[in-house]
Protein backbone atom coordinates (compact mmCIF):
# COMPACT_ATOMS: atom_id res chain seq x y z
CA UNK A 1 0.00 0.00 0.00
CA UNK A 2 2.98 2.14 0.25
CA UNK A 3 3.51 3.92 -3.07
CA UNK A 4 4.71 7.20 -4.53
CA UNK A 5 6.93 8.62 -7.23
CA UNK A 6 10.60 8.65 -6.16
CA UNK A 7 12.11 12.07 -6.80
CA UNK A 8 15.85 12.67 -6.79
CA UNK A 9 16.75 15.75 -4.72
CA UNK A 10 18.79 18.08 -6.91
CA UNK A 11 22.14 19.47 -5.86
CA UNK A 12 20.78 22.98 -6.22
CA UNK A 13 18.04 22.28 -3.69
CA UNK A 14 20.50 20.81 -1.19
CA UNK A 15 22.92 23.71 -1.64
CA UNK A 16 20.08 26.18 -1.20
CA UNK A 17 19.28 24.58 2.14
CA UNK A 18 22.91 24.44 3.27
CA UNK A 19 23.88 27.90 2.07
CA UNK A 20 20.60 29.67 2.73
CA UNK A 21 22.29 31.97 5.23
CA UNK A 22 24.44 33.44 2.47
CA UNK A 23 21.47 34.64 0.41
CA UNK A 24 20.70 38.30 0.96
CA UNK A 25 18.02 39.12 -1.61
CA UNK A 26 14.64 40.47 -0.52
CA UNK A 27 12.89 37.14 -1.20
CA UNK A 28 15.60 34.99 0.44
CA UNK A 29 13.46 33.90 3.40
CA UNK A 30 10.66 32.73 1.12
CA UNK A 31 13.12 30.96 -1.19
CA UNK A 32 14.70 29.18 1.76
CA UNK A 33 11.32 28.02 3.03
CA UNK A 34 10.31 26.80 -0.42
CA UNK A 35 13.57 24.86 -0.82
CA UNK A 36 13.21 23.40 2.67
CA UNK A 37 9.69 22.16 1.96
CA UNK A 38 10.79 20.69 -1.35
CA UNK A 39 13.70 18.87 0.28
CA UNK A 40 11.48 17.61 3.11
CA UNK A 41 8.92 16.29 0.65
CA UNK A 42 11.61 14.52 -1.38
CA UNK A 43 13.20 12.92 1.67
CA UNK A 44 9.85 11.65 2.95
CA UNK A 45 8.87 10.28 -0.47
CA UNK A 46 12.19 8.49 -0.82
CA UNK A 47 11.96 7.06 2.69
CA UNK A 48 8.40 5.85 2.06
CA UNK A 49 9.48 4.11 -1.13
CA UNK A 50 12.40 2.42 0.63
CA UNK A 51 10.14 1.19 3.43
CA UNK A 52 7.86 -0.28 0.78
CA UNK A 53 10.85 -2.11 -0.69
CA UNK A 54 11.95 -3.34 2.73
CA UNK A 55 15.16 -1.30 2.58
CA UNK A 56 14.98 0.11 6.09
CA UNK A 57 18.59 1.32 6.24
CA UNK A 58 18.13 3.57 3.23
CA UNK A 59 14.81 4.78 4.59
CA UNK A 60 16.47 5.81 7.85
CA UNK A 61 19.08 7.86 6.01
CA UNK A 62 16.45 10.00 4.32
CA UNK A 63 14.30 10.25 7.45
CA UNK A 64 17.28 11.46 9.47
CA UNK A 65 17.87 14.17 6.88
CA UNK A 66 14.22 15.18 6.93
CA UNK A 67 14.09 15.34 10.71
CA UNK A 68 17.27 17.42 10.77
CA UNK A 69 15.39 19.99 8.71
CA UNK A 70 12.20 19.74 10.77
CA UNK A 71 12.13 17.57 13.89
CA UNK A 72 8.31 17.75 14.02
CA UNK A 73 7.57 17.04 10.37
CA UNK A 74 4.45 14.89 10.39
CA UNK A 75 5.33 13.01 7.21
CA UNK A 76 8.79 12.03 8.41
CA UNK A 77 7.52 11.06 11.86
CA UNK A 78 4.79 8.86 10.35
CA UNK A 79 7.23 7.00 8.12
CA UNK A 80 9.59 6.64 11.07
CA UNK A 81 6.70 4.93 12.80
CA UNK A 82 6.60 2.44 9.93
CA UNK A 83 10.33 1.87 10.33
CA UNK A 84 9.98 1.16 14.04
CA UNK A 85 7.01 -1.10 13.34
CA UNK A 86 9.00 -3.12 10.82
CA UNK A 87 11.73 -3.55 13.42
CA UNK A 88 9.31 -4.75 16.09
CA UNK A 89 9.77 -1.61 18.18
CA UNK A 90 6.06 -1.20 18.76
CA UNK A 91 6.21 1.32 21.63
CA UNK A 92 8.51 3.57 19.60
CA UNK A 93 6.30 3.14 16.54
CA UNK A 94 3.18 4.24 18.39
CA UNK A 95 4.99 7.18 19.95
CA UNK A 96 6.17 8.29 16.52
CA UNK A 97 2.68 8.01 15.00
CA UNK A 98 1.16 9.94 17.87
CA UNK A 99 3.85 12.60 17.67
CA UNK A 100 3.15 13.00 13.94
CA UNK A 101 -0.57 13.52 14.54
CA UNK A 102 0.09 15.89 17.42
CA UNK A 103 2.22 17.94 15.04
CA UNK A 104 -0.50 17.91 12.36
CA UNK A 105 -3.88 16.41 13.31
CA UNK A 106 -5.04 16.84 9.70
CA UNK A 107 -2.31 14.63 8.24
CA UNK A 108 -4.60 11.89 6.95
CA UNK A 109 -1.90 9.58 5.55
CA UNK A 110 -0.25 9.46 8.95
CA UNK A 111 -3.60 8.69 10.56
CA UNK A 112 -4.10 5.83 8.11
CA UNK A 113 -0.63 4.49 8.93
CA UNK A 114 -1.47 4.69 12.62
CA UNK A 115 -4.80 2.92 12.09
CA UNK A 116 -3.05 0.12 10.18
CA UNK A 117 -0.54 -0.20 13.01
CA UNK A 118 -3.33 -0.49 15.60
CA UNK A 119 -5.08 -3.07 13.42
CA UNK A 120 -1.87 -5.13 13.27
CA UNK A 121 -1.78 -5.03 17.07
CA UNK A 122 -5.37 -6.32 17.15
CA UNK A 123 -6.49 -3.08 18.80
CA UNK A 124 -9.51 -2.95 16.57
CA UNK A 125 -11.56 -0.40 18.48
CA UNK A 126 -8.67 2.08 18.44
CA UNK A 127 -8.02 1.33 14.77
CA UNK A 128 -11.67 1.98 13.95
CA UNK A 129 -11.45 5.39 15.59
CA UNK A 130 -8.45 6.35 13.46
CA UNK A 131 -9.88 5.02 10.19
CA UNK A 132 -13.25 6.62 10.83
CA UNK A 133 -11.64 9.99 11.36
CA UNK A 134 -9.51 9.52 8.23
CA UNK A 135 -12.65 8.93 6.14
CA UNK A 136 -13.78 12.49 6.91
CA UNK A 137 -11.03 13.88 4.68
CA UNK A 138 -12.94 14.11 1.40
CA UNK A 139 -9.82 15.28 -0.42
CA UNK A 140 -7.72 12.26 0.48
CA UNK A 141 -6.90 10.46 -2.81
CA UNK A 142 -7.08 6.95 -1.34
CA UNK A 143 -10.33 7.41 0.54
CA UNK A 144 -11.85 4.21 -0.89
CA UNK A 145 -9.09 2.15 0.69
CA UNK A 146 -9.65 3.89 4.03
CA UNK A 147 -13.31 2.84 3.98
CA UNK A 148 -12.21 -0.68 3.06
CA UNK A 149 -9.84 -0.75 6.05
CA UNK A 150 -12.63 0.58 8.24
CA UNK A 151 -14.86 -2.24 7.00
CA UNK A 152 -12.21 -4.84 7.84
CA UNK A 153 -11.85 -3.35 11.31
CA UNK A 154 -15.59 -3.29 11.99
CA UNK A 155 -15.77 -6.88 10.76
CA UNK A 156 -13.16 -7.89 13.34
CA UNK A 157 -15.34 -6.19 15.95
CA UNK A 158 -18.33 -8.24 14.73
CA UNK A 159 -20.11 -5.04 13.73
CA UNK A 160 -21.63 -6.48 10.56
CA UNK A 161 -23.91 -3.51 9.84
CA UNK A 162 -21.12 -0.96 10.27
CA UNK A 163 -18.80 -3.09 8.14
CA UNK A 164 -21.40 -3.25 5.36
CA UNK A 165 -21.81 0.54 5.40
CA UNK A 166 -18.04 1.03 5.13
CA UNK A 167 -17.63 -1.53 2.36
CA UNK A 168 -20.49 0.03 0.41
CA UNK A 169 -18.74 3.41 0.49
CA UNK A 170 -15.54 1.72 -0.65
CA UNK A 171 -17.40 0.19 -3.59
CA UNK A 172 -18.89 3.56 -4.51
CA UNK A 173 -15.62 5.48 -4.26
CA UNK A 174 -13.53 2.83 -6.03
CA UNK A 175 -16.19 2.35 -8.73
CA UNK A 176 -16.37 -1.35 -8.00
CA UNK A 177 -12.96 -2.58 -6.89
CA UNK A 178 -12.98 -6.38 -6.72
CA UNK A 179 -11.97 -6.62 -3.06
CA UNK A 180 -14.65 -4.14 -2.04
CA UNK A 181 -17.32 -5.93 -4.08
CA UNK A 182 -16.48 -9.25 -2.45
CA UNK A 183 -16.34 -7.79 1.05
CA UNK A 184 -19.70 -6.07 0.62
CA UNK A 185 -21.23 -9.26 -0.82
CA UNK A 186 -20.06 -11.21 2.21
CA UNK A 187 -21.48 -8.70 4.67
CA UNK A 188 -24.82 -8.59 2.87
CA UNK A 189 -24.96 -12.39 3.09
CA UNK A 190 -24.32 -12.13 6.83
CA UNK A 191 -27.19 -9.66 7.05
CA UNK A 192 -29.42 -12.08 5.14
CA UNK A 193 -29.76 -9.60 2.27
CA UNK A 194 -29.20 -12.12 -0.53
CA UNK A 195 -30.81 -10.08 -3.30
CA UNK A 196 -28.32 -7.24 -2.92
CA UNK A 197 -25.49 -9.66 -2.23
CA UNK A 198 -26.19 -11.41 -5.54
CA UNK A 199 -26.14 -8.09 -7.38
CA UNK A 200 -22.71 -7.11 -6.08
CA UNK A 201 -21.40 -10.65 -6.50
CA UNK A 202 -22.48 -10.65 -10.14
CA UNK A 203 -20.56 -7.42 -10.65
CA UNK A 204 -17.52 -9.17 -9.22
CA UNK A 205 -17.81 -12.21 -11.48
CA UNK A 206 -18.37 -9.97 -14.49
CA UNK A 207 -15.12 -8.16 -13.71
CA UNK A 208 -13.37 -11.52 -13.37
CA UNK A 209 -14.56 -12.65 -16.78
CA UNK A 210 -13.21 -9.45 -18.32
CA UNK A 211 -9.83 -9.78 -16.63
CA UNK A 212 -8.17 -13.19 -17.11
CA UNK A 213 -5.59 -12.34 -14.45
CA UNK A 214 -8.28 -12.31 -11.77
CA UNK A 215 -9.17 -15.60 -10.17
CA UNK A 216 -11.45 -16.82 -7.42
CA UNK A 217 -10.28 -16.82 -3.82
CA UNK A 218 -11.65 -19.22 -1.20
CA UNK A 219 -13.75 -16.36 0.15
CA UNK A 220 -15.28 -15.52 -3.23
CA UNK A 221 -16.09 -19.17 -3.91
CA UNK A 222 -17.79 -19.65 -0.55
CA UNK A 223 -19.77 -16.43 -1.01
CA UNK A 224 -20.92 -17.63 -4.41
CA UNK A 225 -21.87 -21.02 -3.00
CA UNK A 226 -23.99 -19.44 -0.27
CA UNK A 227 -25.76 -17.18 -2.75
CA UNK A 228 -26.37 -20.06 -5.19
CA UNK A 229 -27.72 -22.24 -2.40
CA UNK A 230 -30.12 -19.54 -1.24
CA UNK A 231 -31.55 -19.21 -4.75
CA UNK A 232 -31.56 -23.02 -5.28
CA UNK A 233 -29.13 -22.71 -8.19
CA UNK A 234 -27.77 -26.23 -7.76
CA UNK A 235 -25.65 -26.29 -10.90
CA UNK A 236 -23.79 -23.14 -9.94
CA UNK A 237 -23.39 -24.29 -6.37
CA UNK A 238 -21.93 -27.60 -7.52
CA UNK A 239 -19.46 -26.01 -9.92
CA UNK A 240 -18.24 -23.49 -7.34
CA UNK A 241 -18.00 -26.20 -4.67
CA UNK A 242 -15.94 -28.40 -6.97
CA UNK A 243 -13.61 -25.49 -7.70
CA UNK A 244 -13.26 -24.78 -3.99
CA UNK A 245 -12.46 -28.44 -3.30
CA UNK A 246 -9.93 -28.74 -6.11
CA UNK A 247 -8.20 -25.38 -5.73
CA UNK A 248 -8.32 -24.81 -1.98
CA UNK A 249 -8.83 -28.16 -0.20
CA UNK A 250 -6.95 -26.98 2.91
CA UNK A 251 -8.71 -23.64 3.22
CA UNK A 252 -10.92 -22.64 6.13
CA UNK A 253 -13.62 -21.83 3.58
CA UNK A 254 -13.69 -25.42 2.30
CA UNK A 255 -14.09 -26.66 5.87
CA UNK A 256 -16.95 -24.19 6.32
CA UNK A 257 -18.55 -25.47 3.13
CA UNK A 258 -18.38 -29.07 4.39
CA UNK A 259 -20.02 -28.02 7.64
CA UNK A 260 -22.65 -26.11 5.67
CA UNK A 261 -23.35 -29.16 3.53
CA UNK A 262 -23.59 -31.50 6.51
CA UNK A 263 -26.02 -29.15 8.25
CA UNK A 264 -28.30 -29.20 5.22
CA UNK A 265 -28.14 -32.96 4.99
Amino acid sequence: MLSGAIKRVSVSVLMAVVLAGCVTTTDSRFAREADKEKALSSYVQLATAYVGQGNIDRARIHLDRALELDAENSGALSVMGLVYQSEGEFDLAEASFQRALASNPNYTRGRVFYGAFLFSQQRYSDASTQFRRATLDTGYPERASVFFNLGLTEERLNNVDAAAVAYRRSVELSRGHANSLLALSRMLIEQGNYDQAAGYYNRLTTAMRRNPEMRHSPQSLLAGIRIARFFSDHDRESSLALLLKNEYPDSAEYQQYKVLSSDVE
